[in-house]
């Protein structure tokens, strides 16, 4: 089982365990161990970019120190969208890219994720690999001396590159040009590149929370808290809302009346447009175990399969790539065009949705209200420890007695969080309040039982 990997990278509260300058200085030594051997060209470098938190200064900085005394070379790429730091791992040939991030999480917390050269996230077994070197705990059987010590440098240009390649995802023959937009940058890395993008192409632009200060990040606003932005749209009389999180690789949607459009909607909304056009490969969406069962049943009725994940858009990702798959993505927002991106990107799937409301002439309230929602409830509670689910007999009985009183008319979700200490209560179903009293009482019954695991 792996330590530190979870969902998404390495992820906690800055300058604790294992967020700390001492961690991820060995971590970027063991990232140069691995990748300083799997590449065989000369140019061996790593590429590292991060959004706009305070403690990325102090975690970049460990970063370039532990990869530069192994030998490699660190391009520095500053504050810039997770999915473009993908995207020039793989322009610049760099053997990989690391991105410090914590995503949609509050200011305090911060991660390290990677790309492969290929700008694809890690294969298990390489994040294995790297745990397992970090254990080790010898520095120094991983140092360069003298003239193979790597350097490091920053480059300019990498925001300007990220615009041109969005902007290219969006066809050549459209504008959105009368199209008035209000975007919510979450105070994050897309601060300056997406108000930028939509601009250009011919929108109206209203660009909200662009001021970042290293502690406002994600703070009741972007993707998680979409309600500012709702208010924004109404008020500026805007046909669609794009919020995007801390580091730009998820889209929420608000249409033209303040309400929220989640990734299962637009989801649902791609895949009947590319399916309709003979461009939805293998006849089949990608999604996760979270994606609502009106998703599901909205894409059988045009003969479209929907295949689930294990919760995480990386899982998404493996599956799109195993199976031929050009669509997928999570009811979070994390959604992949992968004709245009290897990773999810909160700016061109903005694009392409915008691009579908051009093409059809239609508002996304309009082209998402056959999409039906059934009720579903999520609750979150923080516990003291991840034990193993299946190692808690009380809450066991309790989900098994709930799963029989939903009596097929329904179904019950229980995980970890793969990135915080938190376990998520998922029930959906018929009535809304009967699910919200189940899901509190089996998130209660979880928590007690790690609770008394402890005394």
């Amino acid at each position: 089982m792996r330590q530190f990997f979870g969902t998404d990278g390495v992820r906690g509260e800055a300058n604790c365990y294992p967020m700390t300058a001492d961690f991820v200085l060995k971590l970027g030594m063991a990232a140069a161990h691995i990748f300083k051997d799997r590449d065989t060209s000369k140019k061996s470098q790593i590429v590292i970019g991060k959004d706009t938190r305070r403690s990325g200064y102090m975690l970049e900085s460990a970063l370039v120190a532990g990869i530069t005394s192994a030998g490699m070379d660190a391009i520095q790429l500053g504050p810039l969208p997770t999915p473009g730091i993908a995207l020039m791992t793989k322009t610049l040939r760099a053997s990989a890219g690391i991105v410090i991030s914590a995503s949609h999480n509050p200011f305090f917390d911060n991660g390290i994720k990677f790309f492969n050269r290929d700008g694809f996230k890690l294969d298990d077994n390489v994040e294995e690999e790297l745990e397992r070197i970090v254990l080790e705990n010898d520095v120094e059987r991983y140092t360069s001396r003298r003239g193979a010590l790597g350097r490091a440098r920053r480059i300019e240009g990498a925001t300007e590159r990220y615009i041109e390649y969005c902007k290219g995802t969006f066809p050549r023959n459209m504008t959105l040009d009368g199209m008035k937009i209000v975007v919510d940058c979450a105070n994050g890395a897309a601060y300056k590149v997406a108000p930028e993008v939509f601009s250009e192409l011919g929108a109206q632009t209203i660009a909200i929370n662009t001021q970042p200060n290293g502690i406002n990040i994600n703070e009741q606003c972007g993707a998680v808290h979409p309600e500012g932005l709702a208010q924004a749209v109404i008020s500026h009389g805007a046909e669609i809302g794009i919020a995007l999180d801390g580091d730009a690789d998820r889209l929420i949607v608000v249409d033209r009346h303040g309400n929220v459009i989640d990734g299962d909607q637009i989801i649902g909304v791609a895949g009947r447009f590319m399916h309709q056009r003979s461009l939805l490969k293998g006849g089949a969406v990608v999604t996760t175990v979270m994606s609502n069962l009106g998703l599901e049943h909205f894409l059988a009725g045009m003969n479209i399969k929907l295949i689930r994940t294990s919760v995480g858009d990386r899982y998404v990702l493996d599956r799109m790539r195993f199976g031929g798959f050009n669509l997928g993505g999570e009811q979070s927002g994390h959604l992949v065009f992968l004709d245009y991106a290897t990773t999810g990107d909160g700016i061109i799937s903005a694009l392409q949705l915008m691009a579908i409301m051009v093409e059809n002439g239609r508002h996304i309230d309009e082209l998402a209200a056959d999409i039906p929602r059934y009720p579903q409830v999520l609750v979150n509670r923080s516990v003291s420890e991840k034990i193993p689910l299946e190692n808690l007999p009380a809450s066991q009985a309790r989900i098994h007695d709930i799963e029989q009183a939903l009596r097929g008319s329904g179904r019950v979700l229980v995980r970890y969080s793969g990135t915080e200490p938190k376990v998520r209560v998922m029930l959906e179903g018929d009535d809304e309040q009967t699910l919200k009293k189940y899901a509190d009482d089996i998130a209660e019954c979880i928590v007690n039982e790690i609770a008394a695991r402890g005394i």
